[in-house]
């Protein structure tokens, strides 16, 4: 795995216009996901049925912000999250939300570095 930049998230105070301020500027598809929680899936590049990307690129997702001090985060793909967990407080980061399970996603954690840039991790379901 290359632990590369896999998904980002945009919080939002409003929605409708940060979707169509994206939208409009990159072109980008914005769309409501299914499910439980409110989230917006963002399409930088087109996928196939299974969400498989189908050229390079990044596809992210945007939310309702819970609290004003809410900022962008970019998630780097991980084989383990447990060791990278591991490895990044054994290296002077700060983990800042533990391990936790998304359904047909896989686990998600996030972190910060040495000095308090916040970044999270993937370990998908699929490679």
């Amino acid at each position: 795995m290359d632990h590369t930049l896999m998904h980002f998230e945009i919080p939002a105070n409003d929605v409708e216009k940060l979707e169509l301020f994206y939208e409009e500027v990159f072109g980008w598809k914005i769309v409501q996901a299914s499910g439980p929680i409110e989230y917006w899936v963002i399409q930088t590049v087109p996928v196939d049925k299974d969400d498989m990307l189908l050229c390079p690129g990044v596809n992210g997702g945007m939310y309702k912000k819970q609290v004003p001090e809410s900022k962008p985060i970019n998630y780097f793909a991980v084989e383990s999250i447990t060791d990278f967990l591991e490895k990044i407080v054994k290296l002077g980061g700060k983990v800042t939300q533990p391990k936790q399970e998304v359904l047909e996603v896989g686990w998600i954690a996030a972190a910060e570095d040495p000095e308090g840039n916040l970044f999270a991790l993937i370990q998908p379901i699929r490679v």
